[in-house]
């Protein structure tokens, strides 16, 4: 039953068309049905958790649903099988999509490609794979994308230097492998790096070393000019570099028993020229750089299968990530490149300009709404102080208020005095 519902999902099973094979697809259509198809690894008990998610924005609400890493500072690790296969003899093409909507800080983006024979439930960073093929990010030093190929038990990474993509939008990463031992790799459909597997990396020694044997001659002259031997110092060169300052007067208060017999400053000499040196010629002698001669490597071995591996049956994701939220998706195994290209089309293609509007349209929104909080701030900041402003004010409207109580009229007091005289009469 299991295999039936993988080869339904196109995991399992191998679809074969007139021009290509798929041997892997997963696009994440069916709901919780991933996780009959993927497993998690149990190597350790702190894995974080995946979800299906398509994110905080998105071109489509049920297409751009993928895998989303959940928790933050955690290993993941979780793999999917398919029918193992070899490219002996055909192109190899990787593809999926990456999405670090949660503006990734230091993270992995990458999947791992492992022969058939994986203990998928225990995966783990130092279990043996082929390819390693995908972004990564950590600080501003390091945002690549590896391209990392097992030869012989040991990983060699690519000598060139591939960026990646750091913004939040979702993006196509995709490795072609071809059985002339070329490669190529392409960001959202576009060429971004190719070349040899025999230049790019160092799985040989070099067809060429230096010879042990030869030894530069000791009468080669590689000095392309020469002192001239018919110039001579001018008589009048030497000059010393400081000088007494001549407009430098003794102070009238020097004491010489006290301070010293005074000497004038010393100021740079104008008339100083620095070191003679005799003007070059071209070195008749002169036989050119000394290129010490090669031969043959005894050591190299040609090798024309290093772009092939037997047994391909595991696709996992395997990676470290400080801050969670980036989305895997649109998986694609295939041995046509075409093919690989119009998936892209379908899926990435339809969905990423969708995606951009509505994440613009987000960006807008919070702009607004910052906006609206700092004026809603500042008004009740405004309508504060205007509070202050009045308790401040009315204390001093009481105090006046009580003082003309307290004061009595002039009436008053012509009254008082009145009824005071009439008494003491």
């Amino acid at each position: 039953n299991m295999r039936i519902a993988l080869a339904v999902f196109s995991v399992f099973a191998v679809a074969i068309t007139a021009d290509a094979t798929v041997y892997f697809k997963e696009q994440f259509l069916d709901g919780d049905g991933w996780k009959s198809r993927w497993v998690e690894s149990k190597h350790k008990s702190d894995y974080g958790q995946w979800m299906l998610s398509s994110g905080k924005f998105y071109g489509d609400a049920e297409l751009d649903k993928g895998l989303q890493t959940s928790q933050d500072a955690r290993f993941y690790a979780l793999s999917s099988r398919f029918e193992p296969f070899s490219n002996d003899g055909k192109t190899l093409v990787v593809q999926f999509t990456v999405k670090h909507e949660q503006k990734i800080d230091c993270g992995g983006g990458y999947a791992k490609i492992f022969a058939a024979d994986l203990d998928q439930s225990a995966m783990h960073g130092d279990s043996k794979y082929h390819i390693m093929f995908g972004p990564d990010i950590c600080g501003y030093s390091t945002k690549k994308v590896h391209v990392i190929f097992n030869y012989k038990g040991q990983n060699h990474l690519i000598k060139k230097d591939i960026r990646c993509k750091d913004d939040e939008h979702t993006h196509l990463y995709t490795l072609i492998l071809r059985p002339d031992q070329t490669y190529e790799v392409k960001i959202d459909n576009e060429k971004v790096e190719s070349g040899s597997l025999e230049e790019d990396w160092d799985f040989l020694p070099p067809k060429k070393i230096k010879d042990p044997e030869a030894k530069k001659p000791e009468n080669w002259d590689d000095n392309a000019t020469i002192d001239d031997p018919e110039d001579t110092k001018p008589e009048d060169w030497d000059k010393p570099e400081n000088i007494p300052d001549p407009d430098a007067k003794k102070p009238e208060d020097w004491d010489e028993e006290m301070d010293g017999e005074w000497e004038p400053p010393m100021i740079p000499n104008p008339e100083y020229k620095g070191e003679w040196k005799p003007k070059q010629i071209d070195n008749p002698n002169y036989k050119g750089k000394w290129v010490h001669p090669e031969i043959d490597n005894p050591e190299y071995t040609a090798d024309v299968s290093i772009y092939k591996y037997d047994n391909i049956g595991v696709i996992g994701l395997d990676l470290w990530q400080v801050k969670s939220g980036t989305i895997f998706d649109n998986f694609l195994i295939t041995d046509d490149i075409k093919e690989a290209e119009d998936f892209g089309k379908d899926t990435w293609g339809v969905t990423k300009g969708p995606e951009k509007k509505m994440k613009e349209k987000q960006e807008e929104e919070e702009r607004k709404q910052r906006e609206e909080e700092e004026k809603s701030k500042k008004d009740d900041d405004h309508e504060e102080e205007d509070d202050n402003d009045d308790h401040e004010e009315e204390p001093e409207e009481e105090d006046e208020e009580d003082e003309t109580e307290e004061e009595p009229s002039p009436a008053e007091d012509e009254d008082e005095d009145g009824k005071s005289a009439k008494d003491e009469l």
